[in-house]
């Protein structure tokens, strides 16, 4: 399965890079498919007009397969008191700044399944490969995208989710792990989390689904690929190994703060969803904050964005959402076409050391 997979993708190398919306680049992507990985774009953020616009940029850059990948949240159910209590709670930061925080909070992202804009914009440039995180679109989303010869991935946090994948009858499933950084791709924010590792999550569905499994979640460099590829994955997915190549679009803050020796931590108070982030002033302002004060996804995460605007305006850094995995303190900083060979170069030794 793992070659009949990687083969019919093209890739010389069992390597995804993560999509990472607001991080990633075309430049990023087109490099890391060149290289023979799997590049990727995050357009869950995006409007259909400017995601048009990257995934043309991209494939004006390589023609070789990436992944674009969309958000498939619940629309937030809006509730105006708690979202005042938000503010209110958060108004001596933005004081602080020498800002107001704003009178309300919008759901500033629409998940796939209500934009036919964003189905149209995938229709019309057909990228090799379509991804899904926070859920599943509508059933005649995934046909259109089948028809027009897109492979389909949806990111599984536990089993459950990886049989509702299957059963609708995508082509592979992303094993994330508790590790991860950025949003947890889980479908239900009010369930339990089952907080499995990467490697026990991806050895259980590989076990159990009769799909290809790319395990994601602090894989750092190419003896965790090769590792991956022993729990039985066919692929591994690595994001923040990719934040401080020179293609990426992360801030020198967030790049200066991957290797200041700052652990990560999970948190809801900068999104409204659970997100691992290195931890920094916004995490520690909403450490204490109980998930049922917090607004729902993305609103939430519109108070974060005018927060980090502010606190930027005056030369704080800290209010950032520098998402980020546990492995996270062995990144690079290598153009990224060079860090997918260098991570092959490294599997490959991994492999002939035994």
């Amino acid at each position: 399965m793992t070659c009949e997979f990687i083969n019919d993708l093209g890739l010389d190398a069992p390597i995804f890079q993560a999509p990472m919306a607001g991080v990633s680049t075309p430049a990023m992507a087109a490099a890391v498919s060149n290289a023979g990985g799997l590049g990727a774009l995050g357009v869950g953020a995006s409007t259909p007009e400017s995601a048009r616009r990257v995934i043309q940029e991209t494939q004006a850059l390589t023609a070789r397969p990436f992944n674009v990948n969309v958000f498939c949240h619940a629309p937030a159910l809006a509730d105006s008191d708690r979202e005042r209590r938000w503010i209110e709670r958060a108004r001596p930061l933005f004081e602080s700044f020498g800002a107001t925080p704003p009178a309300r909070l919008r759901e500033i992202y629409a998940p796939f399944q209500a934009s036919d804009a964003m189905l149209e914009v995938l229709l019309e440039t057909r990228p090799a490969v379509v991804s899904f995180h926070f859920g599943l679109p509508r059933p005649d989303q995934i046909e259109a995208l089948r028809l027009a010869g897109c492979r389909l991935m949806a990111t599984a946090t536990c089993l459950a989710e990886a049989r509702q994948i299957a059963g609708r009858g995508l082509d592979a499933i992303i094993a994330q792990g508790w590790g991860a950084g950025g949003h947890r791709g889980v479908f239900d924010t009010d369930a339990t989390d089952e907080r499995r590792s990467t490697q026990a999550l991806t050895r259980q569905l590989a076990q159990e689904i009769p799909l290809p499994i790319i395990a994601a979640g602090g894989l750092m460099n190419g003896v965790d690929i090769e590792r991956a590829l022993s729990w039985g994955a066919v692929a591994a997915q690595l994001g923040t190994a990719f934040i401080r190549c020179p293609e990426s679009a992360a801030d020198n803050a967030y790049r200066a703060h991957l290797v200041s020796g700052a652990g990560t931590v999970m948190t809801r108070g900068i999104s409204g969803r659970p997100a691992r982030c290195l931890i920094n002033r916004f995490t520690a302002w909403a450490e204490d904050a109980d998930c049922k004060d917090i607004p729902a996804y993305p609103n939430t995460y519109d108070l974060g964005k005018a927060l980090n605007d502010a606190a930027k305006e005056r030369g704080e850094t800290g209010f950032g959402a520098q998402w980020a995995g546990i492995g996270k303190a062995r990144g690079d900083s290598l153009p990224a076409g060079e860090l997918i060979l260098k991570l092959e170069e490294e599997r490959r030794t991994a492999i002939s050391a035994g």
